[in-house]
């Protein structure tokens, strides 16, 4: 049986707690990140032990990012960033474990 989901336990607020958490036990450090002058810039960035940064979009389970995140996203990328969306712990979970075998 599943366990039930408690909105405190998937809300981005949760989501944002969470990822500090796990970064920081990597030894890492995670920045919030906020840009009033442009809009559409994901909400943290990781930065990792080895030069390794990500920029992590958090959203509540199930939801997607707006078009102009996407679009911010899709620049980031051309320009050779990385950049993830986590919607869940095991979505950072699994980004963290990508992160940490690429090294």
């Amino acid at each position: 049986m599943k366990p039930v989901l408690r909105h405190a336990d998937v809300s981005e607020k949760a989501l944002e707690a969470y990822l500090a958490r796990r970064v920081r036990a990597l030894g890492g450090v995670c920045i919030k990140y906020a840009n009033a002058a442009e809009a559409g810039y994901p909400d943290r960035v990781a930065l990792l032990p080895g030069g390794v940064t990500v920029w992590v979009e958090l959203k509540s389970r199930g939801c997607r990012p707006r078009i102009l995140q996407e679009m911010r996203h899709r620049q980031m990328r051309r320009l050779g960033h990385r950049v993830a969306v986590c919607d869940s712990r095991e979505a950072i979970d699994a980004l963290l474990a990508a992160e940490e075998a690429a090294r």
